[in-house]
């Protein structure tokens, strides 16, 4: 049927050099637009240091803040210091802030207990959020969690997780957003 068609035929051989030219140049996984460019030298904590992540020492708390089965990490569940209620007092821009301030704790965790954030993958993040009954935003509001560690650790690599958004009448000491990660480490 193409050598029916000379000028489909040499559409169709075009369109497959250029796949296999992409394919040998080992880009084909390609960043999502607006995704900064990775150094290959530079891993996850360097990115996370230079998005301005700070990796103190976590205070030690009733229960572990990371806890490591096997070659698995577990958060603890993090609560946002922004208060309130979305759809109410909140905008999920606001909310969205909330759950990156969620990431930032949850990168610290992972930090203290790994000692890096290098040689790890994002498993599975479970948001909460605080909202009104009518408020139907709730994976945009945990995208400020997601974002970051797509940032961090590759939004199409060792960054793209499962996730789950839900939504809750209420959260520990009002906190508008409640955030608990799981990691492996690689080998």
């Amino acid at each position: 049927m193409l050598a029916r068609n000379p000028g489909r035929t040499f559409a169709f051989l075009l369109a497959a050099i250029a796949a296999l030219a992409l394919w040998l140049s080992g880009t084909a996984q390609t960043q999502p637009a607006g995704a900064p460019k990775k150094n290959d030298q530079d891993g996850p904590q360097k990115r996370a240091e230079a998005l301005g992540v700070k990796f103190e020492k976590l205070p030690p708390a009733y229960l572990n803040w990371c806890n490591r089965s096997g070659k698995m990490l577990y958060t603890c569940g993090f609560s946002s210091k922004t208060k309130g209620t979305l759809g109410k007092d909140l905008t999920t821009k606001q909310g969205y802030a909330a759950a990156k301030e969620c990431a930032i704790d949850i990168l610290r965790a992972v930090h203290d207990r790994h000692g890096t954030l290098d040689g790890l993958r994002v498993v599975k993040v479970l948001g909460c959020v605080r909202a009104t009954p009518d408020f139907t935003e709730h994976p945009q509001v945990i995208n400020g969690c997601s974002d970051m560690l797509h940032e961090i650790f590759g939004a199409r690599t060792d960054g793209h997780h499962a996730r789950s958004a839900l939504g809750f009448s209420s959260l520990p000491f009002g906190a508008a957003v409640e955030v608990e990660a799981i990691f492996e480490i690689k080998d």
